[in-house]
């Protein structure tokens, strides 16, 4: 759903300007020093890039989700750590606080998340629970007023400059499974909370991320997301079905540019006595990206539209993350294959979105697990169709 169509047209392309004019050009800057400079991130928040889907009584854009996925194919289509920056405030280091969050925990974050003055975390992933979201061990117990939170968290996106912590923790070791778990919100001067050195990845340089311990953290029972214990699973559920589309769409962005990339090459580049781009087997491979191309968008455009009308998506919503990232994967291996020995070469936006996006397929669920996920809920509604009959 979009809100006002020409409004929405002339934001879109003041957006696209701002990644040809501001951050492509930034892109060599932003890997050398392995991080967004601050005077970009100033630009970011001035053009409220930090709020997009953050309600407007909070301060934010208050995007439609299909109004997210538009913007996000667009930011995109800069280096990854540009959307990295921005991504956890406008994705699920707010979420949280959007969907389940108390009127005072909105009132008091939000508004803060939405300028771009802090940055959000979401810390799910531990070094036993990946895949298996639910086998946390991070450990939240009552005492008195406040909880304290003991345990660890890995490969938190944004941990070593976040400001705000959205933690999942158990708070009823009695119960298994997604029983039993709680969302807090933990900022980072809380004592006992301290983030790891950022990891040394293959890529997506500008994008720090890194563990984060919690030893005796006291955290104020205010600070309990939604006030209720127990509800943190769904709460994260909540989250990433929205986040799958989202990230969907920050799969897609990446692909256009590469394949943009790839045809200016071969269009300038001759063998043969002509441009590389004339060859069949190198318009095969053009074809190829366009056609994957294409249908991510219009399948992220179709479930965006879905859930702006409520529908539940959660089937849709992991559908467009499996394929949408792997999707990225095959052009960015057709547009290294397109520009040969030039696109292994370091420092051609090709390459280093070759090991950009490779991270596409695991976070948000690795491919696997959607797969899982898809043919459960498609089994389930096949069984409950026959019994229907």
């Amino acid at each position: 759903m979009i809100r006002d169509p020409q409004a929405f047209s002339q934001a879109l392309q003041s957006i696209e300007r701002h990644v040809r004019e501001r951050l492509i050009p930034s892109e060599a800057e932003v890997e050398a020093r392995d991080e967004v400079p601050p005077q970009l991130v100033a630009e970011l928040a001035s053009l409220g890039y930090f709020g997009w889907s953050i309600p407007e009584e909070w301060g934010g854009q208050g995007m439609t989700t299909e109004e997210l996925v538009l913007a996000a194919m667009a930011l995109s289509q800069a280096s990854v750590a540009f959307r990295a920056r921005v991504g956890t405030n406008t994705g699920i280091g707010s979420e949280a606080l959007v969907a389940d969050g108390t009127p005072e925990q909105k009132a008091r974050y939000l508004p803060r998340l939405a300028s771009g003055e802090i940055t959000g975390a979401f810390a799910l992933t531990e070094p036993e629970a990946g895949s298996d979201a639910t086998a946390l061990r991070t450990r939240a117990e009552r005492d008195g007023s406040d909880y304290l939170l003991n345990g660890t968290k890995c490969f938190i996106t944004n941990a070593p400059l976040a400001g705000l912590f959205t933690v999942l923790a158990r708070t009823d070791p009695e119960q298994a499974g997604a029983q039993g778990i709680s969302a807090f919100l933990v900022e980072r001067d809380t004592p006992g909370l301290q983030t790891g050195q950022p990891y040394k990845k293959m890529g997506q340089a500008g994008s720090p991320v890194s563990e984060v311990h919690f030893d005796q953290c006291r955290v104020p029972a205010a600070n309990l997301i939604g006030g209720r214990e127990g509800q943190g699973f769904k709460t994260a559920m909540k989250v990433l079905n929205k986040q799958r589309i989202h990230l969907a769409a920050l799969c897609t962005g990446p692909a256009i540019r590469m394949l943009e990339e790839a045809m200016r090459w071969t269009t300038q580049r001759h063998q043969f006595g002509q441009p590389v781009a004339q060859f069949q087997l190198v318009q095969a491979l053009i074809a190829d990206c366009q056609t994957d191309i294409q249908a991510a968008r219009a399948l992220i455009l179709q479930t965006a539209r879905q859930r702006d009308e409520g529908e539940d998506v959660s089937l849709q919503a992991s559908v467009c993350k499996y394929f949408a990232s792997e999707m990225c994967g095959r052009v960015a291996d057709r547009c290294v294959q397109m520009l040969g020995g030039s696109g292994y070469i370091h420092g051609h936006p090709v390459e280093r979105f070759y090991r950009d996006v490779r991270l596409f397929r695991l976070y948000e669920g690795t491919s696997q697990i959607h797969q899982l996920n898809i043919a459960k809920r498609t089994l389930a509604a096949f069984e409950a169709q026959q019994g229907r009959l």
